[in-house]
């Protein structure tokens, strides 16, 4: 069974899921692929010690500190390539930024492999589960292109910015499913 409670932000009111024990999902009101990880329907249930912990988790994070997600228990639901991908996006530091293409990179020869597709990477990023928390919204493009959030590009401005990272080199695209 699968459980659901809101939080409201400064970015919009995210939906927490969760199996009971962990977090399996966060998704910001009107995010593409909005809970389509989640394979029942949920039930709304508030005051879950996990989600007690995300909520606090939440707060810190937009109160200005860097939590770290090794602070909640997180389980997104997702294939092993998937898996990989978000589990290198946990490494991206607060305030830091990484393209798709190093990511790409790392996959490839983590696998023993010559070379790895970074749309490939692009469609894990996308389709990560448990936005914010595995900070998505820190990979950019190898031009500095702030594209592929699927929480929309404004979002992920306001969280670079929140974070202090450096938008000087970084542009937003002039077309795009990100917008």
């Amino acid at each position: 069974m699968f459980y659901s409670t809101t939080y409201d932000s400064p970015v919009g009111r995210i939906t927490l899921a969760a199996d009971g024990a962990a977090l399996n999902g966060l998704w910001i009101e009107g995010q593409k692929y909005f809970g389509d990880t989640i394979p029942e329907e949920m039930t709304e249930r508030g005051g879950l010690p996990v989600f007690d912990a995300a909520k606090a988790w939440l707060d810190r994070y937009f109160a200005g500190k860097a939590p770290l997600q090794c602070e909640l228990p997180l389980a997104p639901i997702g294939g092993p390539f998937r898996q990989k991908v978000w589990k290198i996006l946990c490494e991206i530091p607060y305030g830091g930024t990484i393209t798709y293409g190093s990511i790409a990179k790392r996959m490839a020869a983590e696998s023993g492999k010559a070379s790895m597709s970074a749309q490939a990477v692009g469609g894990a990023v996308g389709r990560n589960p448990i936005s914010i928390i595995i900070p998505c919204h820190r990979v950019v493009g190898a031009s500095g292109s702030l594209t592929g959030y699927a929480g929309g590009i404004r979002t992920k401005v306001w969280l670079l910015t929140h974070e202090g990272v450096n938008m000087e080199n970084l542009t937003v695209p002039k077309k795009g499913t990100a917008l």
